[in-house]
């Protein structure tokens, strides 16, 4: 029988109720053999996540303040959750042990991860399958990244087990002490439960029908992409179309096991198949879809004869190596060179410390700065075989009055990057869109 992983996220495990419609959904299927959820998302307006409450707790807890009411919270919160769903799940003697590992001094990561270790606890208790610890299935190397033997590990590890519950977000480090993925890694933990299990499909169930076109804040109901390549699904998610973890892919590429993202909520809806560009069928439109990204800095350099000084690149990025600071993109000329950087490396006067050693140790012509950049990525396998696609996307900006501030363009063909003013973000991705899903 082929075996489907299912992860749900934290809106399909806000309370008790909907995760009694999420084992509903799990149950249909008996191919769905293997479960992975994250920790409790909000409810409504204004809630607030577990994993957030956690890592206050755990902040308060490290200065010494006292963390009780902020707990008392989630404590509330999963005995509620534990009355939703009828059974007796020992939540009391589950929250007391965490509570004191608290106080005890446990680790950021540690506290992070008890939402979805909780959340597993219920999950397994409404599934009536066994619960199996996120520590023994997903595991770091000494540099923090996923460690390759984990599949091996992952493998041997829910071999003895035809159904089972797992936490996300959570894994064993080199130290032997639990390690969390970055924010949204229970989709990675599902990846690679997925490629340990041989799945031959991985289910990621969230509170959306699939990847939309673009933002549907940006665009009033957007198309819905019924089929999406890994690697078209990478450049959307890193440019801001958050429906998956950007490197949760990486586990089930190599595997070849395609993803579906589905709606918790409307599980009748078909979704969006994430597949290999070897299986990605070419129907349809050149776009697949536009994704934007605000706050980026450009670093503007001009020299003549830049092309033939040897390792004038490598001495500009060892400048940027220097300062800990990572480049997105990297734009040429022959005598010009431009750096993409986020806002996120720049603060406290770096970027001014960077272009001055910049000044110092290259000698350019002249440097200059652009600030409060947004990138705007449209993306698609189709663009590389249909003329006019450039041109279409272009004139779709300059009928706005959208002045283009910098064009990056992929070697694979497989999107177009433009940079405009932050202030034009949103109106560069609706100018694109109507000219390629309703021109």
């Amino acid at each position: 029988m082929d075996i489907k992983v299912c992860k749900f996220g934290g809106t399909s495990m806000a309370d008790g109720n909907i995760m009694r419609r999420a084992a509903d959904i799990v149950r249909a299927d008996p191919q769905r053999r293997y479960v992975v959820v994250s920790a409790p998302g909000k409810r409504f307006g204004g809630d607030v996540k577990i994993t957030d409450l956690l890592y206050r707790c755990h902040d308060l807890a490290s200065s010494g303040e006292d963390f009780g009411e902020i707990f008392s919270r989630v404590r509330a919160r999963f005995e509620g959750i534990e009355k939703e769903i009828g059974k007796d799940v020992g939540m009391r003697g589950e929250l007391d042990r965490i509570e004191k590992e608290i106080r005890a001094g446990a680790g950021r990561d540690y506290c992070a991860s008890r939402g979805e270790y909780l959340a597993a606890r219920v999950m397994s208790a409404l599934l009536g399958w066994p619960f199996v610890d996120a520590k023994d299935v997903v595991f770091f190397s000494a540099e923090g990244t996923l460690d390759d033997e984990s599949y091996i590990k992952a493998a041997a590890a829910l071999r003895r087990y035809p159904n089972a519950v797992i936490p996300g977000f959570y894994g064993s480090g080199a130290d032997g002490k639990i390690k969390t993925f970055s924010r949204g890694g229970s989709d990675i933990s599902g990846s690679v439960v997925a490629r340990a299990v041989r799945a031959s499909l991985y289910e990621n169930w969230t509170d959306v029908s699939g990847f939309f076109a673009c933002d549907p804040r940006i665009v009033s109901s957007p198309e819905c992409i019924r089929e999406v390549s890994y690697q078209e699904l990478r450049e959307l998610s890193y440019m801001g179309a958050n429906v998956l973890h950007s490197e949760s892919i990486f586990p089930v590429r190599s595997a070849g096991i395609p993803i579906r993202i589905c709606n918790t909520f409307r599980p009748e809806d078909e979704g969006t198949l994430i597949v290999s560009s070897a299986r990605r069928s070419r129907s349809g439109g050149a776009v697949t879809g536009i994704a934007g990204k605000k706050d980026f800095t450009v670093i503007f350099l001009e020299k003549s004869m830049m092309n033939g000084e040897i390792g004038f690149a490598e001495k500009v990025l060892g400048i940027l190596s220097r300062y800990g600071v990572s480049f997105e993109h990297l734009p040429t000329g022959i005598d010009t060179l431009s750096i993409v950087i986020d806002d996120k490396y720049l603060a406290g006067g770096v970027l001014e410390k960077i272009v001055s050693d910049i000044r110092a140790e290259v000698r350019p012509d002249s440097v200059r700065t652009h600030e409060g950049i947004a990138l705007v990525a449209t993306v698609g396998h189709g663009m590389a075989n249909a003329v006019g696609t450039a041109a279409r996307l272009f004139r779709s900006l300059s009928d706005a009055g959208i002045n283009v501030i910098m064009i990056d363009q992929g070697s694979s063909e497989l999107n177009i990057i433009v940079g405009v003013d932050n202030a034009d973000c949103a109106d560069c991705i609706r100018a694109v869109y109507r000219e390629f899903f309703r021109a």
